[in-house]
């Protein structure tokens, strides 16, 4: 079988919460330097059109290959995960269906919070940095700039993202049902990444805490900070156990790959809540088993957020509504770049003909009117090429077969789609 003249589609590999449970999405997560690698691997190996999305609820490669194994194994060779596991997990979306599920993912259709629209923000940094190492291609970045459209709108115009609940807000909701003297206690965040700031943010606005503290591994990060929150106390990542031996409620948001809050970080029969906001999660197992800790995972605060979910159900139809708008837009510009060249190329086939027959009977009669004739075939090749468009717009049509028989039948050269 000769693999060069294999077609590439359009595949979304990855796996997600829906299958994967915290400790499977972890080992399967990309860290920011490995994505930045195996996006010039698949470069450097001919890949034309790939981008990375790894959060704390997903992993997935979104491109064009011959074969999605080509994707799979650029997952697995640039994460901790091994194919069997992931053959387990997995979804694999091709052409319409990947589509599709994009603009579920920047819509927030397909959050593990409905709705959530952290994940908006990731795509676009996934995107960014495709567009930085020369990854993308014309059809990602038109399907891209509508999924972003797309999620502009739902965000405006429907209150599917209402009630914003996020896992860094539903960390602090936690907090204020389970800890109700949780003004008075002391709170320590350690990590100060994307989820560590809106906790941090969501920590201030919500709980009226005074006694909070943040810790960091780069300190400059921290007292950057500190300067727009100045209640919040910065800490140095020397003085780590330390605080958290003071504290009474921890959340952890770092992006270390392996756990980093250990048992000797505590000290014995502390009354301790630990909120591991990380993925892969960033606290040692044996914490958990410590007399008087009380540790949550993402999975385990994403059920405190049910009463949200409710509201936001009822705006999945407009939602779905919006999607399909934008999808039939894409779709038209896809339809666009497959038919009109095709068409300009019958047009072109058509004026050969024309032109041959009239130079033949130009010789052949005497006072041939050159003028008429050419008045009356050029309306015929519009009328022709018109209802070939109208045939390549119908919803029944296959686009690739008509292109096809016409480039068969006018020796047209067929087009790369």
């Amino acid at each position: 079988m000769n693999h060069e003249n294999i077609p590439t589609k359009f595949y979304n590999v990855g796996l997600s919460y829906k299958k994967a449970d915290a400790a499977m999405r972890g080992a399967f997560s990309i860290t920011k330097e490995n994505q930045k690698l195996l996006l010039k691997d698949a470069k450097a190996n001919g890949v034309d059109g790939i981008f990375v999305l790894s959060t704390c609820n997903r992993t997935e490669i979104t491109g064009f290959a011959k074969h999605p194994f080509e994707l799979i194994s650029l997952l697995v060779k640039y994460s901790n995960g091994n194919v069997e596991d992931f053959i387990n997990v997995s979804n694999v979306y091709t052409n319409k269906d990947a589509v599709r599920h994009l603009f579920k993912i920047g819509t927030g259709l397909d959050s593990q919070i409905l709705g959530d629209y952290e994940i908006v923000g990731q795509l676009k940094e996934s995107y960014s940095q495709a567009k930085m190492y020369g990854t993308t291609n014309a059809y990602i970045e038109r399907l891209m700039n509508l999924v972003l459209q797309a999620s502009k709108d739902v965000k405006n115009n429907t209150k599917l993202s209402s009630g914003t609940t996020s896992v860094s807000y539903a960390a602090v909701q936690y907090i204020i049902e389970k800890m109700p003297n949780h003004e008075n206690q002391n709170i320590l965040i350690y990590g100060l990444g994307d989820m560590g700031k809106n906790t941090c943010k969501n920590v201030l606005e919500y709980t009226a805490s005074k006694n909070v503290a943040l810790v960091n591994r780069t300190f400059e990060k921290t007292q950057s900070f500190v300067k727009e929150h100045p209640t919040v106390k910065a800490v140095t990542f020397e003085c780590l156990s330390e605080e958290i031996q003071q504290a009474d409620i921890l959340i952890v948001s770092t992006g270390a790959s392996v756990p980093t809050v250990k048992k000797e970080h505590l000290k014995p029969n502390q009354e301790l809540l630990i909120l591991d906001l990380s993925m892969p999660e960033n606290v040692d197992v044996e914490v958990k088993g410590m007399q008087g800790v009380t540790l949550v995972n993402v999975d385990e605060l994403s059920q405190i957020t049910k009463k949200t979910i409710e509201t936001r159900k009822s705006e999945i139809p407009a939602t779905e509504e919006i999607i399909n708008k934008y999808k039939s837009e894409f779709n038209d510009w896809i339809s666009h770049r497959k038919f009109v060249p095709a068409v300009n190329a019958l047009k072109e086939s058509l004026q050969l003909i024309q032109h041959s027959e009239i130079d033949f009977h130009a010789k052949k009669i005497k006072d041939f009117n050159i003028e008429h004739a050419e008045f009356v075939t050029n309306r015929m090749i519009q009328k022709i090429t018109t209802q070939f468009v109208k045939h390549l717009k119908a919803d029944e049509t296959s686009i690739d077969q008509s292109i096809n028989v016409i480039s068969k039948i006018f020796n047209t050269e067929k087009t790369k789609i």
